[in-house]
């Protein structure tokens, strides 16, 4: 299964992992559903948190456009969990402490922070359309405004 990657105009490759809620997301829960991934870093920074949160403020306007929405870090589940009640996030955070996922979507690469290099999730969001179809995908995202330029890419 590791050297499976998602490609463009191709369907994704089954997943499935540990999320908030106490469940197990696969990707075919979301059958006949847009499914927008987000990736993050890390729960809890600012980044990450005002991500969270711009994806919170247009969850309704997502579900009326038939998507759902699932961040993912390679937090722990109690961390998703804390991060989750904290922010209060209408959709589930998925825990990737594998780099299942992180893999599949290419995501991992080699970062810098006060000099050092270390390999980390590079912030990235993928849109899945209902037939499980990769359809585009936001590599090297910059938080602001964002999430408005998923919405508006959803037909």
């Amino acid at each position: 299964m590791a050297d499976k990657r998602a490609e463009l105009n191709k369907k994704v490759p089954a997943f499935k992992l540990p999320a908030t809620s106490e469940k197990t997301i696969k990707l075919t829960d979301f059958k006949g559903k847009n499914l927008v991934i987000y990736f993050y870093p890390k729960d809890n920074t600012p980044g990450c948190t005002t991500e969270g949160k711009d994806f919170s403020e247009m969850y309704k306007k997502f579900q009326k456009k038939n998507t759902e929405i699932l961040g993912v870090s390679r937090d722990s589940i109690k961390k998703h969990e804390n991060f989750k009640a904290k922010f209060n996030f209408p959709f589930e955070l998925l825990s990737d402490e594998d780099e299942i996922l992180c893999k599949l979507f290419d995501v991992i690469k080699l970062k810098k922070l006060y000099g050092k290099e270390y390999l980390g999730i590079e912030r990235s969001t993928f849109l899945i359309n209902d037939k499980g179809v990769l359809k585009q995908e936001w590599r090297k995202v910059k938080v602001k405004e964002h999430v408005q330029e998923v919405f508006d890419a959803i037909d």
